[in-house]
């Protein structure tokens, strides 16, 4: 079902992006992968580098394409940022990444999928569901992203398009995301592994696979998923 379908990836050189990128190009799909090290995207990716920051990369990297068929938002930053005494400026760089630059690329996407419709894929996370102690300004972004999977998903129902949105929001997946977030606490983090037997990158690839072969008329919107050791 996904082969030859043209797939946009952000952030596909490492972690959730790059096994999602991996099991895509086995079912045939053209993957491209929209991102800055663009050096470390896997062999069958094509290229496209782009700093998601910048608004006008983003409207250039899109113009490029000629059609899409599948967008996954899964390019994120995590910082442990709390609000009563996080730094503003990582704020600044979360809500820029993991919020404004997905609407932008949405928006974009929409433009090239087929008449027949696309399929949008947010890489959200368990904070959009629950604030966990040390969520601070990260959980907010992630509210935000569930908040616009639901708004795209209704926008789009009332003009009758067929493309379909969905999202992911995994617990603790074991990806170079985590080491960042914990930067600094790397004792919190070393407990964490040793009480929890995290996810991996290609758990979430498997689940974005069903989402993205679901059969026509089906949509899954939101996959919510966790170790079974995580209790939180």
């Amino acid at each position: 079902m996904l082969t030859d379908k043209k797939v946009l990836i952000t952030g596909a050189s490492s972690g959730i992006g790059r096994a999602i990128a991996e099991a895509l190009l086995t079912e045939g799909a053209e993957v491209i992968g929209l991102c800055r090290s663009v050096e470390n995207l896997p062999p069958g990716v094509t290229p496209l580098s782009c700093d998601l920051s910048e608004p006008d990369q983003i409207a250039t990297a899109f113009s490029s394409l000629d059609h899409l068929d599948i967008l996954i938002n899964n390019a994120g930053l995590a910082y442990l940022s709390p609000i009563s005494t996080g730094d503003p400026e990582k704020w600044k760089s979360m809500w820029q990444i993991n919020v404004h630059a997905l609407g932008l690329c949405s928006q974009q996407a929409l433009k090239l999928f087929p008449p027949s419709g696309g399929h949008i894929l947010n890489i959200s996370s368990l904070s959009g569901h629950r604030v966990p102690p040390t969520g601070g300004f990260y959980a907010a972004t992630k509210f935000a992203v569930r908040a616009m999977t639901e708004a795209l998903r209704s926008e789009l129902k009332l003009v009758n398009s067929a493309t379909r949105i969905s999202s992911i929001s995994p617990g603790f997946v074991d990806t170079p995301l985590l080491d960042h977030y914990f930067a600094g606490r790397e004792d919190q983090l070393a407990q964490t592994r040793a009480e929890v037997n995290m996810l991996t990158p290609q758990n979430i690839a498997a689940t974005a696979l069903h989402i993205l072969s679901a059969p026509p008329g089906v949509e899954i919107n939101d996959v919510l998923l966790r170790s079974s050791d995580q209790a939180v």
